[in-house]
């Protein structure tokens, strides 16, 4: 056994449910991951802005990790398992019938079809009352897209619940979510932390179509007994979890609000721990894992995901869009700004600081001398740009200037990207070491549930189990050069929005495939 294992004390089981797959690990109340297990789950485009799963897998892809990561437990250890906790994508839902089979494919949290809904409902009092400002990822304008173009499947759904309700009812039997997780719907009155009766009428549901819900940290229900002994354990508690951006918070502890998460993923998203609620034009407010706070959150849809497009479509196609330590290198023989190469990374529109559904990505500044390196740095700089005026108002919203920064996601594997990110944020980025931070963040609640470190405070459990890298110092001469560089890319989004409207409606007029009907096969 690894000598950083804990031998004794309790063990819990955490499922993350993501965009691209489901993982499972086994963690002791040090942190330590003992196991982990992954499968990948098949992102579905049947049209241009249209991202779906089918939630069969959501559902399947749990079972096999939670079963394969226990396998590897002994039987002493298997009774050391004292709890599940579960993190999942937010704001993708599907629709259920009674026997809990999906009407259609789940649709994600990325997925763009809804551009006219939210410009017919998004306003300030649906922000201010949701905490969530209008854009692509509340499920809310989604829902009332399905309402509007296929409006028997609501009709004949049992339930309509976001990924970690489906999975909860599998694990137990019972229709029922976190707050902390089903919030991201954007349908929550969020101050009450309950269903709102006008959002609801407007994705076009009933309230008891939704899940139950239980505060974070609580338990949900027990495991059902024919799980429990398929898996060799006790039919231990289901405990309400959270959405993946604020686990990946809790499994950095970042739990005070001079400490931002960072998650450079699929998508690059920021955010600190409020005691209060606050909305506001440029974030997003979430019910946190810790009871009773919140979540000021800021996001960005063109991560890793933009990273990887130019590695797949302009790179060394030997790769496959893997990184590629050749581009990173050539990218980073060459001076900040690029050589006058600035990037607009709207590529799945833009959330934080805009919101707008139909803009779209920009490269500007093209010279005969630049080459692909110049572009793949213009495209990571341009991301830390972004970032650094999304930070200035969680600072302003908090009310407390950051400190520090804690990093995770595939993103902080690039040398280059992690210091382009401290150069133009101005702040020393903390690297996780846990890979699968948003599980760890689950696991924190599921282990805070189980009173080990003295209470069931979810920070205290959150500082015993993070485990940290190395710290990015920046370059502070290099961020007042990016400062220069960003004021320029700043300039570029009022300039080219109305362009960006005009694209919009001739990709309307001309579409290249049509959307494929609710039969489609799951």
């Amino acid at each position: 056994m690894n000598a950083q294992r804990l031998s004794d004390g309790p063990l819990v089981v955490a499922l993350d449910s993501s965009t691209t797959s489901t993982k499972a690990i086994v963690v002791d109340a040090g942190g330590n991951v003992w196991h982990t297990a992954k499968r990948n789950i098949q992102l579905h485009t049947p049209a241009m802005d249209f991202y779906e799963h089918n939630p069969v897998r959501w559902w399947e892809t749990s079972r096999e990790t939670i079963a394969e990561v226990i396998s590897q437990l002994d039987a002493k250890d298997r009774e050391r398992i004292a709890a599940i906790g579960i993190t999942h994508q937010r704001e993708s839902f599907a629709p259920f019938d009674l026997d809990g089979n999906p009407l259609r494919r789940g649709i994600l949290w990325l997925d763009g079809r809804a551009a006219k809904q939210i410009e017919e409902y998004g306003n300030a009092h649906i922000h201010e009352l949701s905490g969530k400002p209008a854009g692509v990822t509340p499920a809310i304008y989604k829902m009332a897209w399905v309402k509007e173009n296929e409006p028997e499947i609501f009709a004949k759904a049992d339930k309509v619940v976001d990924v970690l309700g489906y999975i909860t009812w599998n694990l137990t039997g019972e229709w029922a979510s976190s707050q902390a997780a089903a919030d991201s719907l954007g349908l929550f009155d969020i101050k009450k932390r309950d269903w709102a009766d006008e959002l609801l009428d407007i994705a076009g549901v009933r309230r008891e179509q939704m899940s139950d819900l239980v505060p974070p940290a609580e338990e949900i229900a027990p495991l059902k007994e024919e799980l429990a002994s398929e898996w060799g354990i006790k039919a231990v508690p289901i405990i309400a979890g959270l959405g993946d951006g604020q686990a990946a918070g809790i499994g950095a502890a970042a739990v005070d609000p001079e400490v931002a998460y960072l998650n450079l993923g699929t998508a690059v998203n920021a955010g600190v721990e409020s005691a209060n609620y606050q909305y506001d034009p440029v974030f997003r407010t979430h019910v946190s894992g810790i009871p009773g706070n919140y979540v000021f959150e800021v996001l960005q849809s063109s991560g890793s995901y933009l990273a990887g497009w130019f590695r797949q479509s302009l790179g060394d196609p030997k790769l496959l869009g893997e990184p590629d330590p050749a581009l990173d290198a050539a990218a980073a023989e060459i001076p900040p700004g690029a050589e006058g190469l600035v990037t607009l990374p709207y590529w799945n529109a833009v959330q934080s600081p805009y919101w707008d559904a139909v803009a779209r990505g920009a490269v500007v500044g093209w010279r005969g001398t630049h080459s692909r390196a110049h572009m793949y740095r213009s495209i990571l700089e341009s991301i830390g740009f972004e970032m650094r005026l999304n930070l200035d108002s969680l600072e302003q919203g908090t009310g407390v200037a950051l400190e520090s920064v804690r990093a995770m996601g595939g993103g902080t594997r690039s040398k280059l990207w992690r210091q382009i990110m401290a150069d133009t944020t101005g702040l020393p980025i903390t690297v996780c070491l846990e890979d699968e931070i948003s599980a760890l963040g689950a696991a924190v609640l599921a282990m805070a549930s189980t009173g080990t470190f003295g209470s069931h405070d979810v920070a205290e459990a959150a500082k015993n189990m993070a485990r940290f890298g190395e710290t990015i110092e920046p370059d502070m001469d290099r961020h007042q050069q990016y400062n220069e560089i960003a004021q320029v890319q700043r300039e570029l989004y009022p300039k080219l929005k109305g362009t960006f409207r005009k694209l919009h409606e001739l990709a309307e007029r001309n579409p290249s495939t049509k959307p494929q009907s609710p039969a489609a096969e799951l």
